[in-house]
């Protein structure tokens, strides 16, 4: 659609905007220069107050109008500006908006000096007393503020396409499924017979024009032309195109095929006038009363809800980062779903979903508060705005319409429904509600079952929650605040949060008429005084801030079948339990088994069977043996006996000698009269056996078994030595549109890769050459891990960032850019 111009780069901004910016004068004023993306603050890690970036701040911008622009339409966009804007061009006022979390444009055709330098002033006000969504009240996430996505121009024609929306018409009698059956192989669907429903909105100049398509696979060269329509001559208009796409293969999980559509504007001679190139995916999505359909089958969506939030940077990162985000929902985690809470997210994030196969449930902005009657109208601007803006988009499947967790308003969500089916008549919408019945309005009910709080069964059943039982249903939160849990918390507490996460996720598993569920969250967010733990940081995540993985991240990890997972939720230190008994151990796996050794000496195999959670693909496996058969081999005992007594040690070890259960009271009084066993007897053969106090250092093993291979395995053994273990997003830093940023992850782990949880370690990082380090120079370990982020500066070359420890061991990790 016409000539994209990024204007990222060359920006001034002053945290004090004052009127005479306007008319260009800057006297004594202090600007700096600022790159886009832009935060208006960078804020400590946590401990700081939220009012920092609250302020009515200022942007700057000279650009040069080229003079064989005249006579073209000159269309000014900005992706996300937080959150009220003024844009001011050569001092006059050219546009406004009231949303920090669509895009806007503004036709500036008639305001530019051509063939001379332009002054673009953006007043921006992210103060929360505005009135607009989602402020008016406590909002449980930060909002941050500045010009956070892309600015661009877009050279036009005088006629040119302003719009388009592309739907797909499937035919199922046509649907051909490939199950995936050999190894290595993942599902795949194909439609015989297809077609494209195309609205296009347009700009005609009152000339006689029409409108062809072209259809191919994303990747491929060659286009498969669609068709061709007249249209009438208007000055500005719609027209609506369908035609058949023929044999087309489908968007799925497992396979997500993207297709491109190229519309074509052509004057009466045939001369194409404008081009739009929009990409989609043929697929049919829909939430039934019994669960949710993709392609025609049932699947159980399984996702978490994502903040666009950062360290430091708060909403200012660039497309690099969006695209990690969602890599590491699909790829670390395993996810099929993500939830853009409470806001629509950075296009390039959708992309992301879309290239991957990520369903995206996308709502509107607001958090529980609904305000007067001008907010009100204001939240249905963004209502249109986010639907309009991301509607091509395959990997949506679902609007939501109401403010997140606000009480019932018939008459405005009424609105806000309509409003939705008439922009996209193709997807259903839902309302995430944390009330039970209620008043029922939209497609699917959703809503945040915080019902679970460690005992309970993971989520209520639907008929406890819907108005009836012929609606689809869907869990859009769960956990979270229920029990917030730290990277540094002890062992038991970290576990704990691991099983109420399967808890739920199995329970929902369970339940045939629950489409699936979002989990309350991916990574630990920055918040308001109101909550978290003072912090400013609310530890609800699966990962912490800098996407580092918690014990609950493997949950959903072994969920999938493509990376071998296997982690163990303790360190095997007795001491890191009350009484020095075991408690509860967990695997986390995807293999078919797990065989466990103790100082070479095999144990046990613990089998995926032997997983309590009976409805997830891979539930968690305790670890309930210490023994094995090593009574009878060692102790050539009775295979009886030995059976009796391995029972009773394995639970002394998990609950200690005052917690054994009245059977195992028996047990033990039986072993006594059968086999005239002491009680010094069993204290000595617990010390041997599973106490590993007082002797030789003790080492466990164990291996995944998948297919009868080892797949991965893990050591747990008295740490020696320690280094830092570091992960980096990527070395080769590319500057296209912006300045780039490569996330670096770190850990403080032993001789066998385990992650030291305690290790509070100072660590100086480095920037050196052509990059320079976002936050601080010095951090703390937070559970042994840690993170910061590395940016491009503009230049060319090379740079090298280095870790250094406490103890003065570093790592070095060096970069390329690409300008």
């Amino acid at each position: 659609m016409g000539e994209r111009i990024y204007l990222n780069n060359g920006w001034q901004f002053t945290e004090a905007f004052k009127e005479q910016m306007i008319t260009g004068d800057f006297a004594g004023m202090e600007l700096t220069d600022v790159r886009l993306p832009h935060t208006v603050k960078e804020l400590p890690f946590h401990y700081f107050s939220e009012k920092e970036y609250q302020m009515l701040s200022g942007y700057v911008k000279r650009i040069d109008a080229k003079k064989e622009w005249e006579g073209k339409v000159i269309l000014l966009t900005f992706e996300g500006a937080a959150h009220d804007a003024v844009v001011y061009l050569n001092g006059e006022k050219v546009a406004e908006h009231h949303n920090g979390y669509t895009a806007f444009s503004v036709d500036i055709s008639e305001n530019l000096k051509y063939g001379e330098e332009n002054l673009i002033i953006v007043k921006l006000d992210s103060r929360e007393e505005l009135n607009v969504p989602p402020f008016g009240f406590v909002i449980d996430y930060l909002t941050y503020g500045g010009l956070y996505r892309d600015v661009y121009l877009t050279v036009n024609e005088q006629s040119y396409i302003k719009d388009v929306f592309i739907s797909t018409r499937l035919a199922e009698r046509y649907f051909e499924i490939n199950e995936g059956s050999d190894e290595g192989e993942k599902r795949s669907a194909r439609c015989k017979s297809s077609k494209t429903l195309t609205r296009i909105e347009f700009v005609g100049a009152g000339l006689d024009f029409a409108l062809r398509q072209w259809l191919r696979k994303k990747g491929e060269t060659e286009w498969d032309k669609l068709g061709e329509v007249p249209t009438a001559p208007v000055e500005t208009g719609s027209s609506e195109m369908i035609f058949q796409a023929g044999d087309v293969e489908l968007w799925d999980v497992d396979n997500p095929a993207l297709y491109e559509v190229k519309t074509e504007l052509l004057d009466g001679n045939g001369n194409v006038m404008d081009e739009n190139i929009t990409t989609i995916g043929f697929r049919k999505a829909g939430f039934k009363k019994n669960g949710f359909y993709l392609n025609g089958r049932k699947l159980k969506i399984r996702g978490l809800n994502r903040h666009q939030s950062y360290a430091y940077t708060g909403y200012a990162m660039p497309d690099s980062m969006q695209i990690f985000d969602a890599d590491i929902l699909k790829n670390e985690l395993g996810l099929n779903a993500v939830r853009t809470s409470h806001y629509p997210q950075k296009q390039s994030f959708i992309d992301r979903c879309d290239e991957l196969g990520l369903l995206v449930f996308t709502e509107f902005p607001g958090w529980q508060h609904i305000g007067d009657d001008a907010w009100k109208e204001q939240a249905a601007d963004n209502l249109r705005e986010m639907i309009i803006q991301y509607r091509n988009h395959p990997s949506i499947i679902l609007w939501g319409v109401r403010i997140n967790e606000s009480v019932d308003d018939e008459v405005f969500y009424d609105r806000t429904n309509k409003l939705a089916h008439m922009f996209d008549p193709t997807r259903q919408t839902g309302g995430v509600r944390c009330y039970k019945k209620g008043i029922f309005q939209e497609d699917v009910f959703t809503y945040n079952d915080f019902s679970h709080e460690g005992k309970k069964k993971g989520v209520l059943k639907k008929s406890e929650v819907t108005p009836d039982m012929d609606r689809p249903y869907l869990v859009t939160e769960y956990n979270g605040h229920m029990y917030p849990c730290k990277s540094f918390d002890w062992e038991e507490h970290r576990m704990e949060h691991a099983k109420r996460h399967a808890n739920v996720l199995d329970e929902v598993a369970k339940q045939e008429n629950i489409s699936g569920s979002f989990g309350w969250c991916m990574f630990d967010y920055n918040t308001h005084k109101d909550f978290g733990s003072g912090d400013r940081i609310c530890y609800h995540g699966v990962m912490d801030m800098f996407r580092n993985p918690k014990q609950a991240a493997f949950v959903y990890a072994s969920q999938q079948d493509q990376i071998p997972v296997l982690e163990l939720s303790s360190s095997m230190d007795i001491g890191e339990h009350p009484g020095c008994n075991r408690g509860d151990i967990l695997l986390y796996t995807n293999a078919d088994s797990v065989k466990m050794y103790k100082n070479d000496e095999f144990i046990c195999e613990f089998s995926a069977s032997s997983s309590p959670y009976k409805h997830l693909a891979h539930g968690p496996i305790p670890v309930d043996d210490y023994i094995g058969d090593l009574l009878e081999i060692k102790e050539e005992m009775p295979h009886d006996q030995a059976e009796a007594v391995k029972a009773l040690l394995n639970e002394v070890a998990r609950v200690g000698l005052y917690g054994m259960s009245k059977a195992m009271y028996v047990k033990a009084g039986r072993l006594m009269l059968q086999y005239h066993m002491k009680m010094t007897d069993a204290t000595d053969l617990y010390n041997r056996y599973i106490g590993d106090w007082g002797g030789a250092s003790t080492s466990y093993r164990f291996e995944a078994i998948k297919d009868g291979n080892v797949v991965k395995t893990i050591v747990k053994s008295p740490m020696t030595k320690a280094h830092l273990s570091v992960s980096v997003s990527h070395t080769e830093l590319k500057e296209v549109n912006t300045y780039d940023v490569a996330a670096v992850r770190f850990r403080l782990v032993d001789e066998n890769d385990n992650i030291l949880p305690f290790a509070n370690d100072p660590v100086t990082i480095k920037a050196e050459g052509d990059i320079e380090l976002i936050g601080p120079s010095v951090i703390s370990l937070q559970g042994g891990m840690f993170g910061c982020y590395v940016k491009s500066t503009g230049k060319p070359g090379s740079g090298k960032l280095t870790l250094t420890t406490q103890n003065g061991q570093t790592e070095e990790v060096s970069f390329t850019v690409e300008v």
